[in-house]
């Protein structure tokens, strides 16, 4: 069940770190007064694959993964949202289904805005709407340099440039705190589905890197200790 809570605009800590940033200050009263606000605890979904959009959502606190489920009923992990990311709105503004869904890795944080108030505020604030197209071409094209660069490697290599993007996904979230100690942490089948392949492989190949004091772990929670060797595993 979510948890109903408040989370002023005005007050929020990854304002600066999302499209909403340039926004006119009242276009952020105007979000404020309609948005509504909710606390979701681990393992909650927040929109599902194949539903229509009634609104976006801006995370404010915890990591959502944002996955696609196959035909095989596999799950692959898109993407690892954090504080300040909005989600949501390419489907919202082309008129379409979700093609992902979205479920908390952790306790979060997330804001809504409605439909109405999200389309009305790209019809009146134009330079808005020009951020949200750059943002879904830098997204489209990271994504894309992504799926060529690791289907070209290795699974060892694959792991090993997950890792490296995992920590630098956990490291800059805004809402973490500066003394956070950087940890990754996801399931072994989470890890196994960006990755693509069996979580078994995950298994064997994380212990071979702690073996080689590449990496710490404590439970589901891997530490990267020697970043540089890992870039060299990756062949980056």
């Amino acid at each position: 069940m979510r948890k109903q809570v408040y989370v002023g605009c005005e007050e929020c800590r990854v304002k600066n770190d999302s499209l909403f940033k340039g926004l006119p200050d009242e276009e952020i009263e105007n979000i404020n007064y309609h948005k509504s606000c909710a606390f979701y605890k681990k393992g909650q979904i927040l929109f599902h694959e194949g539903t229509r959009p009634l609104g976006v959502y801006c995370v404010n606190q915890g990591k959502i993964k944002v996955y696609r489920t196959g035909d095989d009923g596999k799950d692959q992990i898109i993407k690892i949202a954090t504080g300040g990311d909005l989600l949501g709105y390419k489907a919202l503004v082309s008129d379409e289904l979700y093609p992902v869904s979205g479920e908390t890795l952790e306790n979060t944080k997330v804001c809504f805005i409605p439909k109405s108030e999200f389309l009305g505020m790209l019809t009146r604030v134009p330079s808005f709407g020009q951020q949200l197209l750059q943002a879904a071409c830098h997204e489209l094209g990271a994504m894309t340099q992504n799926i060529t660069s690791l289907a070209q490697k290795s699974v060892r290599e694959r792991l090993a440039v997950t890792l490296l993007m995992l920590k630098d996904t956990y490291d800059v979230d805004p809402a973490a705190g500066d003394d956070t100690e950087v940890e990754i942490n996801l399931t072994r089948e989470d890890l196994a589905n960006i990755v693509g392949t069996a979580t078994e492989t995950i298994i064997r190949l994380l212990h071979d890197f702690k073996d080689e004091k590449l990496i710490e772990t404590k439970g589901r929670k891997i530490k990267v200790l020697e970043p540089e060797k890992l870039i060299r595993v990756g062949n980056i």
